[in-house]
């Protein structure tokens, strides 16, 4: 079935020898954090979605010649009315038809919620986490490339529990993602038969953190746990806990994890742990290569933003069209075996294979495995703090 589809697609292409809907330019929306809590890591994201985009513009083969142009608009990460105000114009104003985005999950619920389903909008996340964006009727227009916090508080108990530490506790920012993943987490350490001694919300853009911190020292804990984001409130949480002796070693979920960690702190948190979606499968190595020195090829979802962008593109290209409606039902194929497996800087291959009527696997920078109706099948990148740098312990 696969393969008769995209011939189908690619005949349509052959025999119209132009696009199939009339489009020369094809804007698609990048829609990130570039003020907030995560600010230091979406400029390389959109840089990596962009790059896709470069890619596939300069081979010439999507859609009978289709340029791509990319629209940028600020998610905030956590203002929902900013966010989904940013995407109505992307949608409304600047006609784009696919959003790589957004990036936190509260926002991008709220983005999915207000904006995407009244308009009919593909979206991919390559960053929001969120288990509570696995059940919603998306109505098949939503995607991430990111893997689910389900998974990522299995992955943290395995973590924690193989350093011999069975006794945490835990802080989360106060917003779906950080009380998703306090929940996933809490859930699959105590089943293992760890005990979490508290669990305690914290607000972003607080100046002073000594009132959660004593808290949360008064409960005890081999480890804290800081469920938030590295540019706001978990920073300053672990500033406070530094500066009290309240804790002196961390567990970092990905919302922590970024040149910014090590810049703030340094050798001041040695010995603390974390992970980060990642993998160690050939396309790390290619989207390195490929991106060179132009941006930090490594910063988290970085490589998913790159594969959120390139999946939307070659399912086009599969459906011989830029209109939503029409290439949602191609995002699984072109992402999944059967088909020639592509990698990063393969995007004009991959483009050939579906024109002449081929499948594709696409594998990506981040070995991106399209499960349940969307979600990512999902790996990690196990961390370790050491000489104040964060380094890799093994992948999951």
């Amino acid at each position: 079935m696969k393969k008769l589809m995209m011939a189908s697609a690619a005949t349509a292409l052959m025999a119209t020898g132009a696009l199939a809907d009339g489009h020369s330019e094809i804007k698609m929306g990048v829609i990130l954090g570039f003020t907030g809590p995560i600010e230091s890591l979406t400029p390389s994201m959109a840089d990596g979605a962009e790059l896709a985009m470069k890619e596939v513009t300069d081979s010439g083969l999507l859609l009978g010649g289709a340029s791509v142009t990319s629209v940028r608009a600020d998610s905030t990460c956590i203002d929902a009315g900013a966010a989904t105000a940013a995407a109505e114009r992307l949608v409304s104003s600047d006609g784009v038809k696919g959003i790589m985005g957004a990036d936190c999950s509260g926002v991008t619920g709220a983005i999915l919620s207000n904006v995407a389903l009244a308009n009919g909008m593909v979206m991919i996340s390559p960053s929001a986490t969120s288990p509570a964006l696995s059940s919603p009727d998306d109505n098949g227009l939503f995607f991430r490339t990111a893997p689910s916090d389900a998974r990522q508080g299995v992955v943290m108990t395995e973590v924690l529990m193989e350093e011999g530490i069975m006794e945490v506790a835990v802080t989360y920012t106060n917003n779906d993602y950080g009380k998703g993943l306090a929940d996933s987490f809490q859930a699959a350490f105590e089943a293992a038969g760890g005990t979490v001694t508290i669990s305690a919300a914290h607000e972003d853009g607080k100046a002073d953190y000594s009132a959660e911190v004593g808290a949360l020292a008064a409960a005890g804990g081999e480890r804290l746990v800081v469920a938030g984001y590295v540019d706001q409130g978990g920073a300053g949480i672990v500033r406070s806990a530094l500066d009290t002796g309240a804790f002196d070693t961390f567990h970092f979920p990905d919302g922590m994890i970024g040149a910014s960690l090590e810049e703030q702190f340094g050798d001041e948190i040695d010995g603390s742990t974390g992970q980060v979606p990642g993998t160690d499968s050939p396309g790390v190595a290619a989207f390195s290569e490929l991106v060179g020195d132009a941006f930090d090829a490594t910063s988290p979802f970085t490589p998913e933003s790159y594969d959120a962008a390139a999946l939307m593109m070659l399912a086009m290209q599969a459906a011989g069209s830029a209109e939503p409606a029409d290439y949602m039902s191609k995002i699984e194929m072109v992402a999944n075996a059967p088909g020639e497996q592509i990698f990063p800087g393969e995007l004009a291959k991959a483009l050939q294979i579906i024109a002449d009527g081929g499948d594709v696997d696409y594998v990506g920078a981040s070995a991106v495995e399209l499960v349940n109706g969307g979600e990512s099948a999902g790996n990690y990148r196990q961390i370790k703090i050491e000489g104040g740098a964060i380094t890799t312990v093994q992948f999951r």
